[in-house]
């Protein structure tokens, strides 16, 4: 066990979709960042017997093991679940997943039992559609009380619970009142690995000198995509920087370390910021590139963000930036405003949006599908302001007063040692972990209502198109052999591409050869009676599979004779 003492039930599965993981892709996301710094984080420091993960992509378990190599070698045995075996996430009894998509695996899971495991989900952005649905299905769904979604800000929570409040307040309206299990709702923030952010003397000097920055310039450190609609509004930072620079009448350096989906647009994001902040240096730095990630933080005397966006919710950057022990200027936005501590570790900047119901026209501009998701939280971006003055007020103090910004950044920098690192994130993830995996054990099963379908937005397509066909096979039909089949000429047949393009679930060439074989000695017989000479464990793929051999031409089927019923 090397020293390692499970809990009960603090495992879980993770949910290993390599893409999740992966920072070395063209497309650099924020969620990507977090989820490779999360799997890093749990190798190191989960406290488990075994490390288990889902393969939920059937990706092969080479790719796999060279993924988790390169994140960290394990030094425990790893567990590879099989994609499809959803049955033995029960063992360890809770699975992890990498966005908020609770209710999609509950549907998922309801097949196997709502008891069978506990789904714990996370989120990252929640302002698009897909992810409002996903939140929507966390009322929707059969998500249970023993079911969780950690919520990485207490401004993200508040925005889940409004969204559930609201469907729930729908359902109510169209229905009448009704008593529906919720999943819990965890407040944990994102954690970081912060040994990789720290600054060095000599990464210093690389970085200056690269960049040709002079060791006396004040450098203000951003990172992040560059996205004018999608991320933030760097005009914002720029005429605080531009402001500042004035205030002072002190050279500063504006480093952006990032990258954009469009080249094309990030030419004009680069040029419409540099046109605002004149007085200001302006340096492009690709941030893609992990030895860049790690160690461009070295160069900078402060980090600079203004998020302006709804598509935030935590914010890793800010988080990095107090790990490398810089001091920060950022906005008072959602999670940014639970890791940065105004006068402590840098300043927060105030901001302003429209109250409730002023963006009701944009909802219904997205939902139409007439402003596309980038210009959808683009535009709310536009009304929302930062105090531009006292943004460059901060920097101005941080430019004027080095010993400030060393003073909160080694606050920042020991807060984000002792409060966000992995190593302090995990246990709260396990102890959650524990805690679904008590309640799970203790829940009563719902009694399923046999009529109802596992899952009624994914029906049985010969439920949901009963009324299509003529015939529905039944016990009392009848199966006759077509003249001249055998169970070779029967298998040529159905190898042929238009019979098996999709063999999962189907007969077996050796039951298919039983059939005919059957068939020919026997001549007529029921499919109740036919079934009855196969093994049980088969009979339902078989009488499927009964109308697959007619289709093709095998056999015949005609309806019952009257009076019969199976």
């Amino acid at each position: 066990m090397n020293g390692y003492a499970e809990g009960v039930n603090a495992n879980a599965a993770i949910y290993l979709d390599p893409e999740a993981y992966r920072t070395s892709g063209a497309l650099l996301m924020g969620r990507h960042s977090a989820g490779e710094s999360f799997l890093r984080g749990f190798l190191r420091h989960g406290a488990v017997a075994r490390f288990r993960l889902w393969n939920v992509a059937g990706r092969p378990t080479e790719e796999l093991e060279a993924l988790v190599t390169e994140l960290h070698r394990p030094d425990r045995p790893v567990d590879y679940i099989s994609q499809r075996m959803r049955q033995n996430l029960a063992d360890p009894g809770v699975v992890q997943l990498t966005g908020p998509f609770v209710g999609r695996e509950a549907w998922q899971r309801r097949p196997f039992g709502e008891a069978r495991y506990s789904i714990c989900g996370l989120t990252h952005t929640t302002s698009s559609a897909e992810i409002q649905r996903d939140i929507a299905e966390l009322v929707l769904g059969p998500t249970q009380p023993h079911d969780a979604l950690i919520c990485t800000s207490a401004a993200v929570r508040s925005a889940v619970e409004t969204q559930m409040a609201a469907v729930g307040d729908y359902l109510a309206f169209q229905f009448g009142p009704r008593r529906k299990p919720t999943p819990q709702l965890a407040t944990i923030p994102l954690g970081i690995n912060t040994s990789d952010f720290s600054r060095t003397d000599a990464q210093r000097k690389s970085w200056r000198a690269r960049l040709n920055i002079a060791d006396d310039d004040f450098v203000a450190l951003y990172v992040g995509r560059f996205s004018l609609m999608g991320k933030m509004n760097p005009a914002v930072m720029a005429l605080a920087l531009e402001r500042a620079a004035q205030i002072t009448e002190r050279k500063i350096v504006w480093v952006l370390s990032g990258w954009a989906e469009d080249p094309e647009a990030e030419v004009g994001y680069h040029d419409g910021a540099r046109a605002l902040c004149p007085s200001v240096r302006y340096v492009v730095v690709d941030g893609r590139p992990a030895d860049t990630r790690f160690s461009i933080w070295s160069a900078a005397d402060a980090f600079i963000s203004l998020s302006d966006n709804v598509q935030e919710t935590f914010g890793l950057t800010p988080l990095e930036a107090m790990a490398a022990g810089l001091p920060s200027v950022v906005t008072d936005w959602d999670g940014y405003r639970e890791t940065v501590r105004d006068n402590i570790d840098g300043f927060r900047i105030p901001t302003w949006a429209p109250r409730s119901g002023f963006g009701a026209e944009l909802a219904h501009r997205y939902a139409n599908g007439w402003l596309p998701y980038p210009y959808f939280v683009g535009a709310a971006s536009q009304f929302t302001a930062v105090e531009i003055g006292r943004a460059a007020e901060a920097i101005a103090a941080l430019v004027r007063h080095p010993n400030i910004g060393r003073q909160m950044g080694e606050a920042a920098q020991i807060r984000a040692r002792s409060e966000f690192d992995w190593s302090v994130i995990i246990p709260r993830y396990q102890d959650l972990w524990a805690d679904l995996g008590a309640r799970r054990r203790v829940a009563t099963p719902r009694e399923w209502p046999a009529d109802l379908p596992d899952n009624p937005w994914m029906m049985d397509p010969f439920r949901l198109f009963a009324s299509y066909p003529t015939h529905h096979l039944q016990p009392a039909s009848r199966l006759s052999p077509q003249p001249g089949m055998n169970a070779a000429s029967a298998l040529a047949r159905l190898r042929t591409p238009h019979a098996a393009y999709y063999l999962t679930g189907f007969p077996t060439p050796d039951e298919v050869a039983a059939v005919v074989e059957l068939l020919t000695r026997r001549g007529a017989m029921t499919v109740a009676e036919l079934l009855a000479e196969m093994p049980e464990a088969r009979r339902f793929h078989l009488e499927r599979g009964l109308l697959w051999l007619a289709k093709f031409g095998v056999i015949a089927v005609s309806p019952a004779l009257p009076g019969e019923t199976g």
